[in-house]
């Protein structure tokens, strides 16, 4: 991956972790055990410091960065959708951000709390634990139902099991030429029964 230090502040991934070799991660940066960061996000600890706790995710060309002196932090089973942008705010523990949604500085979403995809958080925001936030600029909708958290947690449970399967198996190769007779589908691997519908 490319991984850059800056004025002696190199980043930080735990070995449990999987960074895709085109993330791109700049000086101060914590990526903690069982993560998983997703093909060309940019992790920029330049300014401020940017942290993921054990067991979050960072998807596809998300981006993480943050003002001099700011935390920009996902905390522990924090999931965040494919391009996503976090600006030194602070996405509570279990909690969800949607697929290109924005939050702005010193905004803080509450833990176990779902926010929309396209959405857009003010900086200053914040919202009470396990609410539902949407809009462009978002406000909180409602309060989320325990069966709402427990489809989340399922798709954090799968990129944490995905950080595994990268770390176990992904090498990079050249592409066939043809498709295979009777090719495997990607649940075919072992590392999901056959019929699993959990997600």
């Amino acid at each position: 991956m490319p991984c850059y230090s800056l004025e002696g502040l190199a980043p930080v991934v735990h070995p449990t972790a999987y960074v895709h070799p085109t993330a791109v991660l700049i000086g101060d940066v914590i990526v903690g055990p069982g993560c998983y960061i997703g093909p060309l996000a940019a992790l920029r600890g330049d300014f401020g410091r940017i942290v993921l706790e054990e067991g979050a995710n960072l998807q596809d060309t998300c981006v993480m960065h943050g003002f001099p002196d700011s935390d920009t932090l996902v905390e522990r089973n924090g999931h965040i959708g494919h391009g996503a942008v976090l600006h030194g705010c602070v996405i509570g523990a279990d909690a969800l951000v949607g697929m290109n949604a924005v939050v702005m500085d010193k905004a803080r979403i509450g833990e176990r709390s779902i926010v929309s995809a396209a959405a857009f958080v003010k900086a200053g925001f914040e919202c009470p634990p396990q609410s539902l936030v949407m809009g462009a600029p978002a406000a909180m909708k409602r309060q989320l139902s325990d069966e709402e958290v427990a489809w989340k947690q399922r798709g954090t449970r799968e990129y944490q099991e995905l950080a595994r399967r990268c770390l176990a198996s992904m090498v990079e190769c050249q592409p066939l030429a043809e498709v295979e007779a009777e090719r495997p589908r990607m649940g075919d691997t072992g590392f999901r029964p056959k019929g699993d519908k959990s997600l």
